[in-house]
């Protein structure tokens, strides 16, 4: 009896974890040529002005798609303007960016290839750079009917992103039905990540990605020069000042600095900070190492 006990509270907990929380799939619908055609692209400076530059320059596949600085550099040595977001699992986010400027991984991957500090280049210039080359006007020529455009570009290399998801966390093993996959400590972490208020903003599949929030509630984050209106820049509603896209919490342990500044080196600070602006909270030291252990749990596999 105690036994059929135990196991129908570990069922209806991981119940009401499914309600909260999705775990990732293993795989992801995805046309294997394209993507292997977008992966190419995704290492290939030729897509940046000077050839110095190319995507996995900011995101480095097995560094979790993150370069580690708190602002990326682009070509000539221009530093961006916000903290590199990772790439992995990001088309589980609801847009993309930290202001959610692009709707589609498709938007996206074309952006930072004409902005002036990232590749600075022109998208006529790089189709043109494209089909100069026997390799890739061969191989777009023959998954593409009309060939080398910029759409099918953005395609190509969303199509890769596609492919980037880092299941087999403990945590997805846990949503799966293996209620000990996480010890004491991450099982308390996740109960405080509930009651505390994280989950409002943080859940799903992504454990974020899909709204956007004010940043700073309850308080200013200490930031360097000129205030960062976040998506009052897309939208120019005054509503949307200093708000931003809520990030996904997957692999977060491996993607520091954090939030859009990147001005916060530690996962701990990370989440002291949010505590008490989006909170309003103050928790105690053992409180603050249990979430933390729970967010480590988050960290799934990668591959290049």
């Amino acid at each position: 009896m105690k036994i059929v006990l135990l196991f129908l509270l570990s069922f209806c907990s991981l119940a009401a974890e499914e309600r909260l929380f999705n775990a990732l799939p293993l795989t992801n619908p995805v046309d294997l040529q394209k993507a292997e055609l977008g992966r190419s692209l995704f290492h290939d400076p030729i897509l940046s002005k000077d050839g110095s530059v190319s995507c996995s320059t900011c995101h480095p596949l097995l560094n979790y798609g993150a370069d580690g600085l708190q602002k990326s550099f682009g070509i000539n040595g221009k530093k961006g303007g916000r903290n590199t977001p990772t790439v992995w699992n990001a088309l589980y986010n609801s847009s993309q960016f930290w202001d959610g400027r692009a709707k589609t991984l498709e938007e996206q991957a074309l952006g930072p290839i004409i902005n002036p500090i990232e590749m600075g280049e022109t998208l006529s210039s790089v189709i043109e750079k494209l089909k100069k080359n026997k390799k890739y006007f061969q191989r777009f020529n023959a998954l593409y009917s009309d060939g080398i455009t910029a759409k099918n570009l953005a395609n190509a290399i969303a199509e890769f992103e596609r492919t980037l998801i880092t299941p087999h966390s403990k945590f997805d093993n846990y949503l799966n039905g293996n209620y000990e996959a996480l010890n004491d400590q991450e099982k308390e972490g996740l109960k405080l990540f509930k009651s505390k208020g994280c989950v409002a903003c943080h859940n799903g599949m992504n454990i974020g990605g899909t709204l956007f929030q004010k940043i700073g509630i309850f308080g200013s984050l200490q930031t360097e020069g000129t205030p960062d209106l976040g998506r009052y820049g897309v939208t120019k509603s005054v509503l949307d000042k200093y708000y931003f896209k809520v990030p996904s919490l997957r692999n977060v342990e491996k993607t520091a600095p954090y939030f859009h500044d990147g001005s916060v080196a530690t996962l701990k600070e990370a989440v002291e900070v949010m505590v008490k602006l989006q909170l309003g909270r103050e928790l105690q030291e053992d409180e603050i190492e249990s979430i933390v252990s729970f967010l480590k749990t988050l960290t799934g596999k990668v591959h290049e």
